[in-house]
């Protein structure tokens, strides 16, 4: 489907795929790390930004020394992101559905009599607010 990196496992190529992943979408950068490590954090490009165009998810990696290493865990990062991107907007289709249903469905005897009976109890509070003398 693309041509994705050569040093990336056969998994996540195809947790990839299955995503619908194509490498053309994702830019790869390799850049300098921050923080602690002084003149080789400094000096070498270790550091792998990844961000997937089409949903603008960015994964940043650079818990290990090596840039082989970071490339694995940014992609691995990146697939296990987009799964969970999917999943959160299955789980809101579905309670967007649950909520319709939810308003929909009719109402049960009791809850009916319960509404009628707060109507007429509100209707009473109401009709005392008239003025003195007018009825």
């Amino acid at each position: 489907m693309g041509n994705f990196p050569d040093t990336l496992s056969a998994s996540v190529q195809a947790r990839l795929i299955a995503l619908g992943v194509r490498a053309e979408n994702v830019t790869e950068q390799f850049i300098r790390g921050t923080g602690a490590g002084g003149q080789k954090i400094n000096k070498t490009s270790s550091t792998v930004w990844l961000q997937h165009r089409p949903t603008g998810v960015v994964v940043r990696c650079q818990r290990e020394r090596s840039q082989s290493v970071n490339r694995l865990l940014a992609w691995s990062e990146l697939a296990e992101k987009l799964t969970e991107l999917r999943a959160k907007a299955g789980r809101q289709a579905q309670a967007s559905r649950e909520l319709v249903r939810r308003q929909l469905r009719q109402k049960s005897r009791g809850q009916k009599a319960r509404m009628i009976e707060g109507k007429k109890h509100r209707a009473k509070t109401k009709s005392r607010r008239s003025r003195p003398g007018e009825d």
